[in-house]
Parts: structure tokens; C-alpha cells; sequence
């Protein structure tokens, strides 16, 4: 028992650190504290007494759990790890806080919870590891089953995508971010007037037949005309909408839960957006290049 008691004191001592590793890698809390649980059957089933550093041991465990399961979105539905497997559980004293829940999904920040989202799941493990943990490239590529240096081109690889390149120059790209910002402010607030001041007079709106209600134009063309649905539609938004790069330039992207449903991409002169695409096509989503915007 004393054993017992020791052992889950050292995995509590663990606890944050794997449930905020796990949540980077799998951009769910549910599915973060599954990895942590998995993570502490295997130490409880292992011989704990020859392990030299029990918190890289269950780090590199966490890891390959969330690899795992990450590997599986790309071909089935994800399927919840087994709760039925044999073995002692943490105490039940070690219940979500909510204020914890809050932190820790603030901590990441919904932009570059797409970002990962979409990247190849080595690749997302290499970054989140490398970037965010500060673990080697040698350990990293013991998980991964490649070599360190390949370890190392997938965390480039992932930061050139969640860094993205702008395709205009900076001072432009600041301009958008401030219109973009404005639009959005004024979405927020269901600010008519606010909203038709960041719209070219003769904006053309472009709305793909995914996003636009049935029988609804495909087209709309007039700041007006725009902006009184564009803050009725808001409504349903909440805050899932950021400010994102998107084929190198400010848009905005509808993504609840870290996954993209809608995207709006734009085109600027004089301080206003003269035309806008609303895309919700899934396979038209897939083909746009999203990125942080840095703050």
C-alpha cells in the first residue's frame, strides 16, 4: 500500500504537465485527460522502481497515447481508450477544477489550436514537444521512430505553417489586421454603422452554397445590404471567430472546438474590405493555408 500511495503521489506531482502536454497535442480536454489516465495505468502495470526519470518516462508515455490517437483521426473515428482496463485508478479526489479547465484551454490560444489541428500528427508531436517542452530531438525521435534529424525537419516544417508567410508587406499586413479587427468588433457589438464603416460602399460578398442559408443568394453586393445580415448571423458565432492569416493575408475563421467550419477571406483598399468570400466547404477549407497572426 505504501508503495501504492508513493507512486501516485509522484504521478499527482506529474498531473498538470501531462494534461497540458496531452491537450496541445489533441485540442480536447476529454481527450487529454484519457491520455493522462492511459499514461497512469501503464506506470501503475510497469516497475516503476527501475524507472531513472519518472517524468520523462511519462512524457515519452503521453506522447506515443497521443500519437496514437491522433494516427487514428486520419482513418476511423476516433474510439475512447478503455476504462474497463485492469488496475488500480487515481483517486477520485483528483476531479476537474474549472478555473484549471479554463486556464488551460486559454493557455494555447484558439488561432493556434487550428493551426496544429490540420497539421500531420508527427509533425504536430515534433512541434508541440520541441516548442512548447523544450524535449530533445533525440527523444522526440525515439518516439516518433525516425531519426533526429528528421525529428528536427518535422518541427520546422510544423512552425513554418503555424507561423504561415504573409503575402503582402508588414505595413500592409497591420492595416488589414486593423480593419479585420474593427469588423469583427463591430460584429461583436451588432454595431450596424460601426460595420458599414470598414466596408467598401460597392462590396461584393461571395458566399458558397455550404455556407449560404436555402434559397438565399449566392451573391451579395452593397456594404448595406451586407452588414444587416452579416450581425444577424453573428449571433450564432459566440467567440469561435479569430483573426487569422489566411493564404497570407488577414480573414477570419469560424473554428468551435479547434476545427474549421467557416472561413471569410477578404480584399482591402483604402482602410476598407472591398470584397469578402464566406467559404464552408469542406473541401474548399482543406485547400487554404491558415497561420498565427502575430499579436
Amino acid at each position: 500500500m505504501a508503495q501504492h500511495e508513493w507512486l501516485v503521489d509522484k504521478f499527482e506531482e506529474n498531473r498538470s504537465h501531462l494534461r497540458a502536454l496531452a491537450y496541445r497535442m489533441l485540442g480536447s480536454l476529454n481527450e487529454a485527460d484519457d491520455a493522462v489516465q492511459e499514461a497512469w495505468l501503464r506506470l501503475s502495470r510497469s516497475d516503476a522502481g527501475t524507472i531513472e526519470n519518472l517524468g520523462g518516462w511519462l512524457t515519452t508515455v503521453v506522447s506515443r497515447v497521443c500519437l496514437d490517437m491522433l494516427r487514428s483521426r486520419t482513418s476511423r473515428k476516433e474510439e475512447a481508450l478503455d476504462p474497463h482496463v485492469a488496475g488500480p485508478v487515481v483517486p477520485s479526489d483528483t476531479r476537474r477544477d474549472p478555473e484549471e479547465e479554463t486556464l488551460l484551454a486559454d493557455s494555447i490560444g484558439a488561432a493556434l489550436l487550428i493551426v496544429l489541428d490540420r497539421l500531420d500528427p508527427a509533425e504536430r508531436l515534433a512541434f508541440v514537444l520541441h516548442d512548447m517542452f523544450a524535449v530533445s530531438f533525440d527523444e522526440i525521435a525515439s518516439i516518433v521512430g525516425r531519426s533526429p534529424e528528421a525529428a528536427r525537419q518535422l518541427a520546422s516544417r510544423a512552425r513554418r505553417r503555424v507561423q504561415g508567410a504573409p503575402s503582402v508587406p508588414k505595413a500592409s499586413l497591420m492595416e488589414q489586421r486593423r480593419v479585420v479587427d474593427a469588423f469583427l468588433d463591430a460584429l461583436h457589438r451588432g454595431d450596424f454603422e460601426g460595420l458599414v464603416a470598414v466596408l467598401d460602399p460597392d462590396i461584393v460578398v461571395r458566399i458558397d452554397e455550404t455556407a449560404a442559408r436555402p434559397g438565399a443568394p449566392g451573391e451579395i453586393r452593397g456594404a448595406e445590404n451586407w452588414a444587416k445580415g452579416a450581425i444577424a448571423f453573428s449571433r450564432q458565432l459566440a467567440g469561435a471567430v479569430q483573426p487569422m492569416l489566411v493564404n497570407g493575408e488577414v480573414g477570419l475563421v469560424w473554428a468551435p472546438g479547434g476545427h474549421v467550419f467557416r472561413l471569410l477571406r477578404f480584399s482591402f483598399a483604402d482602410g476598407k474590405i472591398t470584397t469578402a468570400d464566406v467559404i464552408a466547404d469542406p473541401a474548399r477549407l482543406s485547400e487554404f493555408d491558415l497561420a498565427v497572426l502575430d499579436e
